[in-house]
């Protein structure tokens, strides 16, 4: 795809500086890019390369004052950072709708209704009674069991299974490998000693404008739902257990994982590694830092928490600075035990 300068500044509501008809058929670091790339300069150290680039057009922002001739097209905005992700969006919203038809060999069971300018991959299978709408992207070796249901505008990548009565809003991106409904974790301890395995009847309700990275994996409820709010964004291999409600605009990092019947705000940031217990409830536009354990409910909104188990963020960092020292205030006690 080939477009003028003028073309993408109109569509970042954008000004041109320079030679607005130049074509650009490629996105590329600003240090590494050459002739016929679209690049862009948000953060100050990398100046520099906007001087030296091989690119032909920079995204700059509206305020930045030259030091130096520049040879790119400019295009300034308000903000470069987002909206070079506003592009970024754009093309790969672009590549995917490039998708159309239905490849062979695939399924598709009875009683299932499909919306128009859809895209089902080969070997992708769909089961009796969904009802999917419309521009929806079915990649190769997808699964959706029985009774799915799949809004607008939603993209499932290759090898996704989606197990019976799942329902996903539109506008969600769901990643290769993810996993929606497997059985929650549920066995019942038995007088002597062995598990008996308590059913999984529930299901996963995804609302709209969601994202699920690669190999997560979201179990069905017990009864009732696991819910994912909207527009929430959930990292590659993240596991959420049965019956977990997670609020509207969260994001969660790589690598944690939820317990099961736990109920997460919204605008709740939860990074990487984070293990949460079961059955507590973690307040409005908390934030849990990295590797952090949380043991017990965070009631009050805008929470900064860190640690395991976890606790206040600066208390954690001024415990932290403590423990460091151990070692340091062990030996200068032994000194002082020697010298009694």
């Amino acid at each position: 795809m080939e477009f003028t300068v003028q073309q993408i500044a109109d569509l970042l509501q954008g000004k041109v500086e320079g030679d607005n008809l130049v074509k650009v058929s490629t996105l590329a670091k600003i240090e590494e890019a050459q002739q016929g790339a679209l690049a862009f300069l948000s953060n100050p150290k990398y100046e520099p390369y906007l001087y030296t680039t091989g690119a032909s057009a920079v995204i700059v922002s509206e305020s930045l004052e030259l030091q130096k001739p520049v040879s790119a097209a400019l295009i300034r905005v308000a903000d470069p950072y987002s909206s070079f992700s506003t592009l970024l969006q754009y093309y790969q919203t672009a590549l995917i709708a490039s998708k159309v038809g239905v490849e062979e060999p695939s399924f598709m069971g009875e009683n299932t209704q499909i919306g128009e300018n859809h895209y089902r991959g080969a070997f992708s299978y769909i089961g009796h009674n969904c009802k999917i709408g419309n521009n929806v992207r079915i990649f190769p070796q997808v699964y959706l069991g029985d009774n799915v249901v799949i809004g607008d505008n939603t993209t499932i990548f290759a090898g996704a299974k989606l197990y019976a009565n799942t329902v996903v809003g539109s506008n969600c991106t769901i990643h290769a490998g993810v996993i929606l409904g497997s059985d929650g974790f549920g066995f019942a301890p038995q007088a002597d000693g062995s598990y008996k395995t308590v059913p999984q009847i529930g299901n996963v309700v995804i609302k709209d404008d969601v994202s699920i990275g690669a190999n997560t994996s979201i179990d069905c409820a017990t009864m009732g739902s696991t819910i994912i709010g909207k527009g929430t964004k959930i990292d590659n291999l993240v596991q959420i257990a049965h019956n977990v409600e997670i609020g509207e605009h969260t994001v969660i990092a790589a690598q944690a994982g939820i317990s099961g019947s736990t109920k997460i705000g919204n605008h709740c940031v939860i990074a990487g590694q984070v293990g949460i217990v079961g059955h507590i409830t973690i307040a409005d536009k908390t934030t849990i830092g990295a590797q952090s354990g949380v043991s017990k409910t965070v009631k009050n909104p805008g929470t900064i928490i860190q640690g395991s188990p976890a606790f206040d963020y600066k208390e954690n960092l001024r415990a932290m600075t403590v423990f460091r020292k151990l070692p340091e205030l062990q030996r200068q006690l032994e000194e002082l035990k020697g010298q009694q």
